[in-house]
C-alpha cells in the first residue's frame, strides 16, 4: 500500500515586501556626474558621443538663417545643427565607476540652464578650440566662480595641436594646478584618457587638506 503523493515543493516566490538582495559583484561600483562645457561648436556632442556606450541623448535643432548674425560659423562652416538642451551619455571606467556626461549647449542664449546642469557634478571637462580661444573665457569663468573642479582640454581638430599646452594655460590664465590636455573629441580612447584626467584631479583635490594651498 503507498502513501499520498505529496506534490513537490517549488521554490518560493519573492517577498514583495522584501528588498532585493544586493549583487556582490556590483556592490563596489559607484557612480559620478561629470559637465562637459564649452563655446559654440567646439565639439562637446561629439566628445560625449565618442565615448558614450549607450545611444547618446541629444536635444539638437537645425541652424536656420535665423541664427547666422548670432552664431559664429567661421570656424565651423559645415555645422547643421545646435543643441539647444543638453547631451547626455555614459561611460564605465574600469568595473568601479560609472560616469554619466552632460553636454552643455554653447549659445549665450542658453546659458540659464547651465547651473542646473552642474548642480551634483563632480567636475567639469571645459572644451577649448584654439581657433576661437575667446569662446571659452565664459565657462572658466563660470566654473571658477561656482568653485568647481575643472580641466582644460584642447580638441585637436583634425589631429593637430596648433598651440602648446602652456600656450593655452598662459593666454587663459590657468592656475598652475589646473590640469590643461590634448584631446580629439572624435577619439573614443582620446576622450576616455581626458576623462580619467579629470576624474584623477578630482581625486588629487579631495585629498588635500583643508586650507592648503592648490
Amino acid at each position: 500500500m503507498t502513501g499520498p503523493v505529496w506534490p513537490r515543493p517549488g521554490p518560493t516566490p519573492p517577498d514583495p515586501a522584501m528588498p532585493p538582495v544586493p549583487d556582490p559583484s556590483r556592490a563596489s561600483r559607484s557612480s559620478a556626474k561629470i559637465v562637459v562645457a564649452g563655446g559654440f561648436g567646439v565639439g562637446k556632442t561629439t566628445f560625449v558621443g565618442a565615448v558614450s556606450e549607450i545611444t547618446p541623448l541629444r536635444t539638437e535643432a537645425l541652424m536656420t538663417e535665423a541664427s547666422t548674425d548670432v552664431d559664429d560659423l567661421g570656424s565651423t562652416p559645415d555645422k547643421e545643427t545646435t543643441t539647444v538642451a543638453m547631451d547626455f551619455g555614459r561611460v564605465s571606467l574600469g568595473d568601479e565607476l560609472i560616469l554619466y556626461l552632460f553636454g552643455t549647449p554653447g549659445q549665450h542664449r542658453f546659458w540659464f540652464m547651465w547651473d542646473d546642469l552642474m548642480r551634483g557634478a563632480i567636475g567639469v571637462v571645459v572644451l577649448v578650440d584654439t581657433r576661437r580661444l575667446g569662446d571659452c573665457f565664459a565657462a572658466v569663468d563660470f566654473v571658477e566662480d561656482r568653485g568647481l573642479n575643472y580641466i582644460v582640454a584642447v580638441n585637436c581638430f583634425d589631429g593637430i595641436a596648433r598651440h602648446g599646452v602652456q600656450d593655452v594655460r598662459e593666454a587663459l590664465s590657468i592656475d598652475p594646478d589646473v590640469p590643461v590636455v590634448l584631446t580629439d573629441a572624435r577619439q573614443r580612447e582620446s576622450v576616455k584618457q581626458t576623462l580619467i584626467e579629470l576624474v584623477e584631479h578630482v581625486l588629487r583635490q579631495r585629498r588635500q587638506p583643508v586650507g592648503s594651498p592648490g
